[in-house]
């Protein structure tokens, strides 16, 4: 069972004079925040927020003790522990009228969802709404300090040095599913973190009775790795000295904690949703305010009650000027809204030899090895995992042979089948200065993982104002190819290609593979590699050209280039054939019964995308076919004739055409239906003299 310690009712022991009132102005201030945008409402609700009422006693007893080597994830309502770091009530109103000079998102996100890089605070990357979704990038974070604790890639001087990760996060998280893989984790590895649990038992308008069996200490007892503390967590002493006993352990033990705090929610459940509206217990909420329980204990200490009641008054003084401040400032303009869709990343020309002589042909799935291990060997805070990667197996298409026997456990490592922890930890691992590459083992298995890609990956820079961007290099095997069947063998890359904020590499040779690995390595953003199944071993008949000589280490391929696979020299009709991944072999097969009239564009990547490259075949040929491995209907490859037909249609003597799967739900397990369904060389050289011919 987990461990359940209690904190008695706090008494003030060592919490010195100036603490108890640097808490008791930070609790006024939370509270006056929250009073002038309830009395403000119609001006402040214009965006959706939500405050710490009721929660503040907790929150400011875990801010105040976080310090500058540590990371925070931030719950939505946790302005309270935003002020016990340092942050600013001006600040904070920024943010809430999503002004210009908003420290956290310039404009772009909710109050209290707050991203920060400052050298005297406690660092938080990007945080979203999505309930329950901080809890897998946070524990990355931890599993990349322990990592690189491991490695000896740092060094402390004392416990007190030692960061530790806070995840602060509601009671009705702890029904959600990536919750638990977040916990699995944390106990598995023992990694330095805190899940800061407020427990005030709503979860909008349902109530805990109706939605969970227990709390999250019930929760915790399936994970015996996890240390836990209830506390009491309108009692400010109490909570004090009860993170204090955690964060001290935290940093001496390497271990993780939950704290479990008793809260009333006093608020709103946000501006938009009226506690009036649902709930009949306010009354005895009210009861539990931790602000008057705090004054109470300040003058049995000796606090005066006058001098408690002008650290009030001058609080609210002051938030008065910050709110006129605040709703003057600067909002956005229009010109920011294109701000830090992508960090820039420092490969933008192809580098090194991807010939090198004296060299033989090599299959696709060692060129991608190789590159691996010349990453590792170069590059200590690289690391590699995901399911079945580690030196048992190195991967189920041996794409990670050898590399754990080299690399050892602590850098190439098997991971639980946890998609979604295996794509969102790499969010944390790149917070902590890593350079994370994971698995996905087959396509059809992502599914889980994108609720991370989507909501926490792709959007970190951009919703942090350029702050945090996330490098990680996703690798999927994909495709079709010797019967995998309806879960072994679906594309997705139309689903990839529609999160904003993420590069989408499409590889169809070694060389190129092994190229956009290094350039997905050193890009800043989130890659997701797609790699065909089907090519790995150049199995399939007509696709031997997948084999290539292996490019120098150095070799290096910029994403947003395509290829010209074959060149169109007739002097008869034309066709650009625009393709990617298998499509490339069928593409050529088919090409041979149109000597000299078919141009093959090789995308290589799907997000950026080579539009020069792609318009210029079409302006040359004058028309154009795309072929897919996807079914069509709503794809990738239909977008994109679509894209082609607005920029091109002055040039097109046909309309822009397209080949790709029959759309059915699935692809079958038999191989005649699997063949039925999937494109081939004789059913693209069939759409190709449909267009010749039109």
């Amino acid at each position: 069972m987990s461990t359940l310690e209690k904190t008695d009712t706090g008494k003030a022991g060592s919490l010195s004079s100036d603490l108890l009132l640097k808490a008791f102005e930070l609790m006024s201030t939370a509270r006056n925040l929250s009073d002038i945008y309830e009395e403000n409402a119609k001006i402040t609700s214009k965006y959706v927020h939500a405050t710490s009422r009721g929660h503040e006693a907790c929150q400011l007893a875990l801010g105040l003790q976080l310090k500058s080597q540590d990371f925070l994830s931030a719950y939505y309502r946790d302005d309270s522990i935003l002020l016990g770091i340092g942050i600013t009530p001006y600040e904070l109103m920024l943010q809430l009228m999503a002004k210009r000079d908003d420290p956290f998102s310039g404009g772009r996100t909710y109050y209290s969802h707050p991203s920060l890089k400052r050298e005297n605070m406690p660092k938080i990357p990007h945080q979203s709404s999505a309930t329950g979704m901080q809890a897998i990038p946070s524990t990355g974070i931890a599993m990349g300090i322990s990592y690189k604790e491991k490695q000896g890639l740092v060094e402390y001087t004392s416990n007190e040095d030692k960061p530790l990760v806070v995840c602060s996060i509601g009671d009705a998280a702890m029904t959600e599913g990536e919750v638990s893989e977040a916990f699995h984790m944390a106990a598995l590895k023992q990694l330095p973190i805190v899940f800061f649990v407020q427990d005030n038992e709503w979860d909008i308008s349902a109530h805990s009775s109706e939605i969970r069996f227990g709390d999250a200490v019930t929760f915790s007892r399936a994970f015996p790795g996890i240390k836990v503390k209830s506390l009491d967590g309108t009692d400010f002493i109490q909570c004090y000295n009860g993170v204090r006993e955690v964060f001290e352990d935290v940093r001496r033990s390497r271990r993780p904690w939950l704290i479990h705090a008793k809260v009333p929610l006093l608020g709103h459940h946000t501006s938009g949703v009226r506690k009036e509206w649902y709930r009949d217990d306010l009354e005895a909420a009210q009861k539990r305010d931790p602000l008057p329980k705090f004054i109470k204990q300040l003058e049995g200490l000796g606090f005066a009650a006058e001098s408690l009641a002008e650290i009030t008054r001058s609080s609210k003084a002051q938030i008065e000027l910050d709110y006129t401040k605040a709703l003057n400032a600067e909002d956005p303009q229009p010109s920011d809204l294109l701000l830090h869709d992508y960090a820039p990343t420092p490969i933008t020309e192809e580098k090194g030899e991807r010939e090198p002589q004296g060299k033989q042909a090599t299959v696709m799935v060692d060129c991608a090895l190789f590159a691996m291990q010349e990453i590792l060997a170069k590059h200590p805070e690289a690391l590699l995992y995901g399911q079945d990667v580690g030196k048992r197996l190195g991967g189920v298409f041996r794409e990670a042979a050898t590399l754990g026997e080299k690399f050892g456990d602590n850098r190439v490592f098997n991971t639980p089948i946890q998609e979604a922890f295996i794509i969102g930890s790499t969010v944390g691992m790149s917070a902590a200065g890593l350079k994370p590459i994971v698995e996905v083992q087959f396509a059809d298995y992502i599914w889980p993982g994108l609720n991370q890609l989507f909501t926490e990956a792709a959007r970190s820079y951009y919703l942090s104002n350029g702050k945090w961007p996330v490098s990680s290099v996703i690798r999927v095997p994909i495709g079709a190819y010797g019967s995998g069947g309806p879960y072994h063998s679906s594309s997705v890359e139309s689903v990839l290609a529609n999160i904003r904020g993420i590069k989408v590499a499409y590889p169809s040779t070694g060389a190129d593979l092994k190229g956009l690995l290094k350039a997905a390595f050193y890009d800043p953003n989130p890659v997701v590699m797609l790699e065909h199944k089907g090519l790995y071993w150049s199995k399939v008949k007509g696709t031997e050209g997948a084999r290539t000589i292996e490019p120098s280490e150095d070799y290096v391929l910029p994403f947003g280039k395509a290829r010209v696979v074959l060149s169109a020299i007739s002097s008869e009709e034309k066709l650009a054939v625009i393709t990617y991944g298998m499509g490339v072999y069928w593409a050529l097969a088919a090409a041979e019964q149109f000597p000299g009239q078919i141009e093959i564009i090789d995308l290589r990547t799907i997000v950026p995308l080579d539009e020069e490259a792609i318009y210029s075949a079409v302006q040359k040929c004058n028309r154009c076919l795309v072929v897919t491995e996807e079914p069509v209907i709503n794809s990738f490859a239909q977008s994109l004739a679509g894209r082609i037909s607005e920029n091109c249609f002055k040039f097109l003597d046909a309309p822009v055409m397209t080949i790709g799967s029959v759309n059915v739900p699935a692809i079958p397990l038999n191989t005649i239906l699997e063949s039925t369904m999937l494109p081939n060389a004789e059913k693209v050289a069939q759409k190709m003299a449909e267009v010749l011919q039109f």
